[in-house]
């Protein structure tokens, strides 16, 4: 069993490496007839079997009618191959930006397709997920989500695409395998805790309802809203104005106390990926409340902000924090 198990690893493994040479990664792949593998479905097996006893009978007996038979039935097989071909010959596959997640959801790879000629009965999936079928594939592009059960942080590579059909008559399995270079990264998965919100200055003497807090101020720019009548000229964004987006007006804010900080206990009896989880709760609710934070996970320092490109960030930085690999396939 051991001797097995290890030949069936290195099988997989010299397999994997050879797909990498023939079909490396690329973020748009277009499917010819060096990525398309045909063979044989069981029941074309059956079929083929069929085509062998009846010309064997048709052979024996001297019945001109039942060789016949035999050669048709082998000239819709042979039919079928290359009507399989052709169904997925020339179906480009493009990489797209693919929706957030943490760890613990079901990852939806964004992928678009399309073809030249219209093709049918398309199968995509991940290995051991499940499969998304495309009934009609034509030269409009369409965008599919092809789903990934995932439980990591950090990076996430699905690993190759399976792209498979049995169309016309489900004699011949035609499949590929694309490497789509479409690696994510998923966040921790947040889990409730607000004693990991912690002031990094312990000399700061101000209350800690205010905070993080921002206030309608001249300070800091923050954005621009719809002009209200009677409001003062000088708020007017003109530039915005002269473009033709209408009227708007400058908020400005400025901070109503000190920003929070979130930080990684190092000599926490808290295992790391809790304090990570925990961390990521914490952004999540800063954010939706509008506070500016900050954020120390040892050596690495993000500074106090706010909105929703600061929320990425510190996402990111956690989900990312101890890894070194960007692509780790499942």
């Amino acid at each position: 069993m051991a001797i097995s198990l290890g030949q069936h690893q290195r099988t997989r493994q010299w397999f994997s490496q050879w797909l990498a040479r023939r079909l490396p990664p690329s973020k748009s792949i277009t499917l010819a007839h060096k990525s398309i593998f045909i063979l044989p479905t069981g029941f074309g097996v059956i079929w083929l079997m069929l085509v062998v006893l009846l010309f064997v009978f048709g052979t024996n007996y001297q019945n001109n009618l039942i060789i016949a038979l035999a050669f048709l039935l082998l000239s819709v097989f042979n039919t079928c191959i290359i009507y399989s071909y052709r169904n997925l010959a020339g179906i480009q596959f493009v990489a797209k930006p693919s929706p957030q997640h943490y760890a613990g959801d079901t990852l939806l790879y964004a992928i678009e397709v399309s073809a030249k000629y219209q093709q049918c009965d398309v199968q995509i999936n991940f290995p051991n997920n499940a499969t998304v079928t495309l009934a009609e594939v034509n030269h409009t592009p369409s965008q599919t989500l092809v789903p990934l059960a995932n439980t990591k942080r950090g990076y996430v590579h699905p690993g190759r695409l399976k792209v498979s059909s049995r169309y016309p008559l489900g004699l011949c399995r035609t499949w590929s395998h694309l490497d789509l270079d479409n690696q994510q990264v998923v966040f921790a998965q947040p889990k409730t805790s607000t004693a990991a919100l912690q002031a990094l200055d312990d000399a700061n003497d101000e209350s800690h309802h205010h905070q993080g807090k921002s206030v309608i101020g001249v300070d800091e720019y923050h954005g621009l809203r719809e002009y209200v009548v009677g409001e003062s000229l000088r708020q007017v964004a003109w530039k915005q104005w002269a473009q033709g987006k209408g009227m708007l007006t400058k908020e400005f804010q400025q901070p109503q106390g000190a920003p929070l900080w979130l930080t990684l206990a190092i000599n926490s009896p808290i295992d790391l990926e809790t304090q990570l989880s925990e961390l990521t709760w914490c952004v999540d609710q800063l954010s939706r409340k509008q506070q500016t934070f900050g954020i120390k996970l040892n050596q690495q320092i993000i500074s106090p902000n706010n909105g929703e490109q600061h929320r990425l960030q510190c996402l990111t930085a956690i989900a990312l924090y101890g890894q070194a690999s960007a692509r780790e396939p499942l």
